[in-house]
């Protein structure tokens, strides 16, 4: 739980008192790779802050392909916030890349952290502001630039994730084909 209190600390400072209630609201989860944390029609019950391991949020289309959303590591938040925060069953799914720990809360938890302590109210705030921004700017890039574009901008934002993730995942979060990804990183090397 030390890790949680310096997350929430590079936001917001809390007294040990405050710390010790709003780790009450938290559980562990250890996960394996390959094992999923949502599934599509699940009902989504948790949020999940990321304490180690490599985690993919994705969907498939009608037609069965996969579309990666986010790729979740140390410190990140994920869960499909559409049916998270209403209440609804999952259009996402959460799959565990590479092994590791989460802690999960549910939406009542950080409702009533959110309502019972400002500082938490603000991190949340903070955080979901800092992915909303995130979000837009994947979207920008992803309708904007080009594959060449894309990769170098991954790759300056995640540089840690480009030995750690297989690239046919890489090249499905940028767009790219599998053979354009791998011109683009002989290219980069």
């Amino acid at each position: 739980m030390d890790r949680l209190r310096q997350h929430i600390e590079q936001i917001t400072p809390l007294t040990d008192a405050e710390f010790e209630y709003v780790k009450t609201y938290f559980s562990l989860k250890k996960v394996r790779k390959n094992q999923y944390l949502i599934h599509e029609g699940d009902e989504t019950k948790y949020e999940y802050l990321v304490l180690s391991g490599i985690y993919k949020v994705f969907f498939v289309d009608n037609a069965g392909k996969e579309s990666i959303v986010q790729f979740a590591q140390q410190n990140w938040w994920m869960s499909d916030y559409n049916a998270f925060f209403n209440e609804k069953n999952a259009t996402m799914f959460i799959e565990c890349m590479e092994a590791g720990e989460v802690l999960y809360a549910t939406l009542a938890a950080r409702e009533k952290l959110s309502a019972e302590l400002h500082k938490m109210e603000h991190f949340f705030r903070v955080k979901l502001t800092n992915g909303y921004v995130a979000l837009q700017q994947r979207i920008r890039l992803l309708l904007s630039s080009t594959p060449q574009q894309r990769y170098e901008e991954f790759s300056r934002l995640y540089p840690e994730l480009i030995e750690r993730i297989p690239k046919k995942f890489i090249a499905e979060y940028l767009g790219v084909s599998r053979e354009t990804l791998s011109r683009l990183y002989s290219a980069g090397k």
